[in-house]
């Protein structure tokens, strides 16, 4: 059978088609029915790395769940106020969203890893009247709630409890089990998430609830074909943000299906323990994890006893030294998927698909360093500044349209950016209702329509006057065994505009040497363009990274850009 008879993309792309109510609830959808037809069913199987654990159904978290939502109205939250969750993975997370869903509320997810800055700045622009914490995150809280004059109340939860207003076990035990779920509508905002900009301050984007029926074709499609009946998914993603809201916990739920929360630091190790143990079936593993165990642990299968089905990846380019890992040690095609919090799971990979409950093939060729084609219901293309679409092979400006192929309105999209109208406008190009939304990441569009990423529009630079994307000659110094890591910059340089500089984390073993510097630049030379190669290259601890881990290439070229002004600045004075 030839590859092009089992390529069903353009049939799955053809005749898919939005079936989306006027009136839709998140939590109705991913809560309330489960506990009315499979109560005993779990939903979370919840684990400290302290070594605590427990199980818990659909029924329980219904109960929980209108059991906070009767707390948070004694609170005064009502319809479209904003609620701000801080809490890492934990069945405590997943209630506080889905009572905040079904109050008709805004849920505003914060990362623990933010410090009293950071949340001082989120809780003052959503204006947020309640706060849940638990003790991951209380110190930063706390410390900026002084300035913080909206916020009424702080729930705390756990190790916090007795550190806020109002105790969780306290003030659930005097509620009901009952709550009638608000009546909502799809385009109803339910999710306000700050965005880490390269520009400004974060921008809040507004999202509706329909936006997870607009998540669910790329989920399916990208874990294979989820569910099956005896699927279980874990992701370190933090349920803080889109990667581990939209991607991992709500579209689990909405299946009915049980997810893994851990509570507690990642590790290569520990990743393949927790997937062992639970028998993990599908999971969003982003590429820095992959590499770290791709590192840490180079033959997994001769350790552990995996039922893996399905490894999805964003955030970053995967590049082909992580895939053939996959491929090869863990029997399985990565599917590399590219979104954004504003419109998010919109471009993929899918190596399975079910036709019929008789009939099970391949969906889609993956190709190697492709972040793959756009998901069946949305319309996707490469577009230059003027809004017009690239030629095949040029790069340009990855833009999502407003309606599919089919001319309907696509669900994916936000609602726009919570108080900001002109960032808005400025993320769509044309007419509002006939418009493309541009991501500001740079790629290519191959004649098939699989996109290459060449990196966000303001990473990628020119060097003696060659256009350069760092993503590939990281993934190239990936493959060499002394780096566990690597993020590639421009250098100011008078002569050329620019010079290629690569900052690299070592793998255990490995010191950073001059002879290392001539080994990894011949390694780079010997396999990309000779423009390509890195003429400097920096050792570096830790590469500065988002809460939702990708690497802050932006933090490593201002740092640069200032060397460069000090460099000439002392020059002048000599």
């Amino acid at each position: 059978m030839s590859a092009e008879s089992l390529d069903h993309y353009a049939e799955l792309h053809g005749s898919f088609h939005w079936k989306v109510p006027s009136q839709f609830n998140i939590a109705q959808a991913c809560c309330n029915r489960w506990a009315r037809e499979t109560p005993n069913a779990v939903a979370i199987r919840d684990e400290h790395e302290n070594g605590g654990a427990a199980s818990r159904t659909y029924a329980e978290l219904q109960r929980e769940t209108n059991r906070l939502s009767n707390t948070l109205v004694k609170l005064g939250v009502k319809r479209g106020d904003r609620v701000a969750i801080q809490m890492p993975q934990r069945f405590e997370t997943a209630v506080a969203n889905m009572a905040v869903f079904q109050l008709g509320a805004v849920a505003v997810p914060l990362s623990m890893l933010f410090g009293p800055d950071a949340l001082e700045y989120r809780l003052n622009d959503s204006e947020a009247h309640v706060a849940i914490v638990d003790e991951s995150a209380i110190d930063n809280l706390l410390a900026s709630r002084a300035t913080c004059p909206r916020l009424k109340t702080v729930l705390t939860v756990g190790g916090a409890t007795g550190r806020g207003d109002v105790d969780w076990i306290a003030a659930l035990a005097d509620e009901a089990e009952t709550y009638t779920c608000m009546s909502t509508k799809a385009d109803d905002a339910a999710v306000l998430i700050y965005t880490s900009g390269t520009t400004g301050p974060p921008k809040g984007a507004l999202i509706p609830h329909r936006a997870l029926i607009g998540n669910l074709p790329g989920f399916v499609c990208s874990q294979n074909w989820f569910p099956q009946s005896d699927a279980v998914f874990w992701s370190p993603a933090d349920w803080a943000w889109t990667g581990g809201l939209m991607d991992a916990l709500l579209p689990t739920l909405y299946f009915g299906r049980p997810i893994v929360a851990y509570q507690g630091r990642f590790s290569p190790v520990r990743a393949f323990e927790l997937m062992q143990r639970y028998r993990v079936t599908h999971t969003f593993l982003f590429p820095t994890a992959l590499k770290a165990m791709m590192k840490a642990v180079p033959e997994p299968r001769m350790q552990y006893k995996l039922a893996l089905r399905a490894i999805m990846s964003a955030g970053e380019a995967v590049g082909d030294a992580v895939f053939g890992y996959c491929t090869k040690q863990l029997g399985i095609t990565v599917n590399e998927m590219f979104g954004q919090t504003e419109m998010n799971y919109i471009v993929g990979n899918c190596s399975r698909v079910v036709m019929s409950d008789a009939r099970v093939d391949e969906g889609w060729p993956a190709r190697p360093g492709s972040m793959g084609r756009p998901y069946p219901g949305h319309r996707v293309a490469v577009i230059d500044l003027n809004g017009r679409e690239c030629p095949r092979g040029t790069p340009g400006d990855v833009a999502v349209h407003r309606r599919d192929v089919h001319g309907h309105p696509d669900p994916v999209f936000f609602l726009g950016y919570w108080n900001n109208d002109d960032a808005t406008r400025r993320k769509f190009t044309g007419d509002p209702n006939d418009s493309w939304c541009r991501t500001g990441d740079t790629a290519i569009m191959d004649t098939d329509g699989y996109l290459w990423y060449q990196g966000r529009s303001d990473d990628v630079f020119k060097a003696a006057g060659y256009r350069i994307g760092p993503s590939e000659i990281e993934n190239c110094l990936v493959k060499h065994p002394a780096v566990a890591n690597a993020a590639v910059v421009p250098k100011p340089d008078a002569e050329r505009g620019a010079l290629v500089k690569a900052y690299v984390v070592l793998a255990a073993g490995f010191n950073g040497d001059a002879l290392l510097i001539d080994q990894l630049q011949a390694h780079v030379r010997g396999k990309l363009a000779p423009y390509e190669y890195p003429k400097e290259i920096e050792f570096i601890n830790d590469l500065p990274m988002t809460t939702t881990g990708k690497v802050q290439r932006r933090v490593l070229r201002l740092q640069e850009e200032e060397r460069a002004r000090v460099a000439r600045r002392i020059e002048g004075e000599s």
